[in-house]
């Protein structure tokens, strides 16, 4: 185990339960979910989130990506400075707020902890940390996968099985 890993692994264990890939699966893939592809996106680009006459867009690079509203825009950015490829979004709209809370801190507290943890190095070896953590994040995320591209709905549904009996004219003789 060479020390670049040592350092991931530290990181690892000190995020626990917060460990981002941790959060998308046990949050976000135990919900009923859509699958969302992005388009070809640049590496290292900060994603931007610009309120326009048209709605809420997500800018990552020059490509920009049309979001019903800011929670999505939020959830989307955290996996755009991944660089992930596809995700599962929930399909319960009052979920994702909370949720891209929860990535959110987490991607950062990653950061902080890798920063604190290094601070001792090079800026160099600092930087290959911080990119083998990403890597490591986007690979996790990439194997748990982003759900069916169309959610679940549930076809059956509660029908009475005898028929309903009716208050008027129902004289028995």
């Amino acid at each position: 185990m060479n020390q670049a890993s040592k350092y991931l692994e530290q990181i690892r264990s000190e995020l626990g339960d917060s460990w981002l890939p941790q959060v998308y699966v046990q949050r976000v893939l135990k919900l009923r979910t859509r699958a969302y592809e992005f388009p070809a996106l640049p590496r290292n680009v900060a994603p931007q989130i610009h309120h326009t006459l048209l709605g809420i867009e997500l800018k990552v690079g020059r490509r920009r990506m049309l979001c019903p509203d800011l929670a999505n825009a939020r959830y989307l950015s955290v996996f755009a400075r991944i660089g992930c490829g596809d995700v599962a979004i929930p399909y319960d709209i009052t979920k994702i707020s909370m949720i891209a809370d929860e990535l959110d801190s987490s991607w950062h507290r990653m950061l902080l902890i890798s920063d604190r943890l290094t601070a001792d190095r090079t800026a160099a070896f600092r930087a290959r940390i911080q990119r083998q953590l990403v890597g490591r994040v986007r690979d996790e995320i990439a194997k748990a996968g982003a759900g069916p591209r169309i959610p679940e709905f549930k076809q059956s549904t509660k029908q009475r099985t005898q028929p309903q009996k009716s208050t008027k004219g129902n004289a028995t003789p």
